[in-house]
C-alpha cells in the first residue's frame, strides 16, 4: 500500500480506503463485512469511512466493531452530519444543535473518544458557514475531531469556507470528499484547482461509478446478486446504464485486457494519477474485492494509456 498526505496536513492516509455507504449495516451481512474490514486491515489501508446517516448510524456501528481490535492510532476514522436523522426541525443540517448531536452520538456508537475527520456532508444554505465552522473548531480543540472535511461541496463553497475560517482564526478544512469517477470529472473543472491552491485534498467517492465500471454491467444486465439488483439502490446507477455509457465501458475494458488489469485497477489507477486526490474510496462488500482494488496503487498509466482513454471517453 502507498500512502498519501491529505491536502497540506501531515495525515497520511491509504491511497486505497474503504467506505460503510450501501453495505454494511445493510446489503452486507455482518461477519462477511467484518472480514473485508480486516482484509483491508491487512494489506495496508488505513482508511476508513462513515457517517451517521448510514443505515441511521448501522455503517458506523459495523465498521467501528471490526475495527476495535486494532490499535486506534493505526487508522483514521471518519464520519459525517448534514441529512436529516429524524423528523424533527433540528434533525438535520449543520447548525451547532445538531453537529454537536451528531457528534456526540458517532462517538458512541463507535465507542470512540475522537474521530480523524469530521465532515460536513453536504453545504447547508440555511446555515452561516462561521457557525459550523466554529462548532467544528470547538471539537478540535476539545480533541473530539482532529480534521474538519466537506463532501460535494462547489468550488465557490469551499473558498467561502477557507476565507470564513481564516477570519476568524478557525481550523482550515483540510479535504473534501466529492464523486469521481471516469464518467463523472466534474470537479476537475474547478473545485481541483480552488483545493489545490488552499491545500485541501480530495477523497473520491463511487471510483467505479457504482460498480458501471467493474464491466459487470455490460449488456444492461443486473446480476442479481449485485448492489445495483436493489431497488433501493438501483436508481443511482441508471443514468451510467445506457448503451452509450456501456460501450465506452465496453473499450475501456479493452484497454485493461491489453495492460493485463482488471478494468476496476484501470478505473482506479486512472483516479490516482490525480496528485491533488489522496484516496480513492471504495465500497467493497467481501475481501476478494478489496484485494482486487489495491492493485491499482501498484499501477502507473504512461501518457500513451492516459490519451488513449482520454479519447473514449471524450467519444
Amino acid at each position: 500500500m502507498k500512502y498519501r498526505r491529505l491536502g497540506r496536513s501531515g495525515l497520511k492516509v491509504s491511497e486505497i480506503s474503504l467506505g460503510s455507504w450501501l453495505t454494511y449495516g445493510k446489503t452486507v451481512e455482518d461477519n462477511l463485512a467484518e472480514q473485508t474490514i480486516h482484509k483491508a486491515y491487512e494489506l495496508g489501508i488505513n482508511f476508513f469511512d462513515s457517517a451517521n446517516v448510514y443505515e441511521h448510524g448501522e455503517g458506523e456501528r459495523v465498521m467501528s466493531t471490526a475495527l476495535r481490535s486494532y490499535p486506534r492510532e493505526s487508522y483514521v476514522l471518519t464520519t459525517k452530519a448534514f441529512w436529516p436523522m429524524g423528523d424533527g426541525p433540528n434533525d438535520r443540517g449543520l447548525s451547532r444543535k445538531h453537529v454537536t448531536e451528531q457528534l456526540n452520538a458517532s462517538l458512541k456508537r463507535m465507542k470512540v473518544d475522537y474521530v480523524d475527520i469530521f465532515y460536513c456532508h453536504r453545504y447547508d444554505p440555511e446555515t452561516p458557514v462561521d457557525e459550523t465552522l466554529r462548532t467544528i473548531d470547538d471539537f478540535i480543540r476539545q480533541g473530539k475531531i482532529l480534521y474538519a472535511g466537506v463532501s460535494e461541496w462547489t468550488a465557490a463553497q469551499i473558498e467561502e469556507a477557507v476565507g470564513v475560517a481564516d477570519k476568524y482564526l478557525l481550523d482550515r478544512i483540510v479535504v473534501n470528499q466529492p464523486q469521481y469517477n471516469m464518467l463523472n470529472r466534474y470537479i476537475e473543472k474547478e473545485v481541483i484547482p480552488v483545493s489545490e491552491k488552499y491545500g485541501i485534498g480530495q477523497v473520491v467517492f463511487s471510483p467505479l461509478a457504482q460498480g458501471v465500471l467493474t464491466g459487470k454491467y455490460n449488456g444492461q444486465n443486473i446480476p442479481k446478486d449485485s448492489r445495483a439488483a436493489q431497488s433501493s439502490i438501483n436508481h443511482f446507477i441508471n443514468n451510467w446504464l445506457q448503451d452509450d455509457v456501456l460501450a465506452r465501458v465496453g473499450q475501456l475494458s479493452k484497454v485493461a485486457n491489453e495492460l493485463n488489469i482488471s478494468l476496476p485497477t484501470l478505473a482506479l489507477a486512472w483516479i490516482l494519477r490525480q496528485p491533488n486526490i489522496a484516496s480513492a474510496l471504495i465500497g467493497a462488500s467481501r475481501p476478494s474485492q478489496v484485494e482486487e482494488n489495491v492493485k491499482a496503487t501498484e499501477v502507473v498509466l504512461d501518457e500513451q494509456v492516459i490519451s488513449r482513454i482520454e479519447d473514449i471517453l471524450a467519444n
